[in-house]
């Protein structure tokens, strides 16, 4: 039965067929061919998947993403990161990478900071003079810190699919977020002396004081999600729904961007964006039951155990291959599959589970920014209004500044858990 399930998963996947119908209809198979169990096995795992209460914080986080987008929060948020580097050859691009860092630490999705922060970066980028490819790319690369920096809801999803503590995922995901922002920061600013980019980055921007005062309420946002959540005022599925509340009393009464008709668009495609993830958890946790019930994950830690003989080698292995992994299966599709199958063996090395799911998330974001399925990609280039093709060289130098800050990630442990054993330990 697992064999036909997967085999028929991915010949699902080939023909193009959507992620969360491939692995429903690869379910069903596995649920008629097993010939024990009766079709409502189906529903009852689909209500247990989603039966789950930190999934509440998806369709919130997803929905303050969109009202920061409307509201003009995120235009505060550039002006702001404009202030601090602007000023320096290559500052603007800088700017993106730390607005995406800022953005990151309340949105909680990649393709929302995508639009919410490219929307407004991208043309500014290009007006200055930087190509527009390389724009998009670098847009595209660092919005993938939103589902890095905490809250992040592809680390909702591996705590909720493997009995994780949100709050211990959270807070790892702190260090390396600021290693990968700062990595592709350094990158950028490379760039722009070596090609002579960015020369005229300050022309037009705020001083610090005059920003700060503009952007106080929408900077004042990340440290109330992300201070209650530490300072045990609410929980991380209570903070999804502050930041909500937050976001449309500035947007409406403060900053007056939100109206009846925005926010009827923001509601419509919040409620997509959820829709589409929750089928994916519903019949990714039918197939998880199906591979469970039959040993499979037993069956993989023996295996892995054969192949590798020390957790480093374990690591680069899972590296490479949720490496390419990600480049072809989406990102929830792929946590809520093989992180129940992946964390009892990587514990069975001596793995933190924290440790592990951050390499996870990091992993599987960069399938984000990488053809031919990267979400993040397909983003950057509505709004640059380009080819994806366009994109792919550029995109390269970004892919391996994140690579080399996942190797960091893999094997300096202390830089996921540190913050962790403070708060928690």
């Amino acid at each position: 039965m697992p064999q036909l399930m997967v085999v028929s998963m991915l010949l699902f996947f080939g023909l193009s067929v959507p992620v969360a119908v491939s692995i429903g209809l690869s379910s069903m198979l596995g649920v008629g061919f097993d010939g024990q169990m009766t079709w409502l096995v189906i529903a009852q795992q689909i209500y247990a998947s989603l039966d789950k209460y930190p999934l509440v914080a998806v369709p919130f986080f997803i929905l303050a993403g969109n009202l920061m987008e409307a509201g003009g929060i995120s235009e505060r948020m550039v002006d702001f990161a404009k202030s601090l580097v602007g000023g320096m050859q290559g500052g603007l691009a800088c700017a993106c990478v730390l607005t995406c860092m800022i953005f990151a630490a309340v949105a909680g999705s990649s393709v929302a900071t995508t639009f919410a922060v490219g929307a407004i970066l991208i043309p500014a980028m290009v007006k200055v003079g930087y190509p527009k490819p390389f724009a998009a790319s670098l847009q595209a690369s660092a919005a993938e810190l939103g589902v890095i920096i905490p809250p992040s809801i592809p680390m909702i999803l591996f705590a909720v699919s493997t009995d994780t503590s949100v709050g211990e995922l959270f807070i790892a995901g702190i260090g390396p977020g600021i290693l990968i922002g700062l990595s592709l920061m350094f990158y950028v600013w490379l760039y722009a002396r070596r090609h002579g980019y960015g020369k005229n980055d300050g022309v037009g921007r705020l001083a610090l004081w005059p920003a700060l005062k503009r952007a106080w309420l929408a900077l004042l946002m990340p440290g109330i999600i992300l201070g209650g959540i530490y300072g045990g005022v609410f929980t991380p599925t209570e903070a999804s729904a502050v930041a909500v509340v937050y976001a449309l009393i500035v947007g409406i009464f403060i900053y007056r961007r939100l109206t009846l008709k925005t926010l009827s668009l923001v509601l419509h495609r919040s409620v997509i964006s959820t829709a589409v993830i929750m089928f994916v958890i519903a019949n990714a946790g039918v197939f998880g039951f199906l591979l469970n019930r039959a040993g499979v994950p037993a069956a993989l830690g023996n295996w892995l155990s054969l192949i590798f003989s020390d957790k480093y080698t374990f690591l680069m292995g899972i590296n490479v291959a949720l490496f390419f992994i990600g480049m072809f299966i989406e990102t929830s599709a792929s946590i809520v599959v093989l992180a129940p199958l992946l964390l009892p063996v990587a514990m069975q090395f001596g793995i933190d589970p924290a440790h592990f799911g951050v390499i996870m998330v990091v992993n599987l974001a960069l399938g984000m920014v990488t053809p031919p399925f990267g979400v993040n990609l397909f983003a950057a280039c509505a709004v640059a209004n380009l080819s994806m093709e366009r994109l792919v060289r550029p995109l390269l130098p970004f892919v391996v500044t994140v690579l080399i800050s996942l190797l960091i990630i893999t094997y300096v442990p202390d830089l996921s858990l540190f913050f962790r054993d403070l708060v928690y330990r």
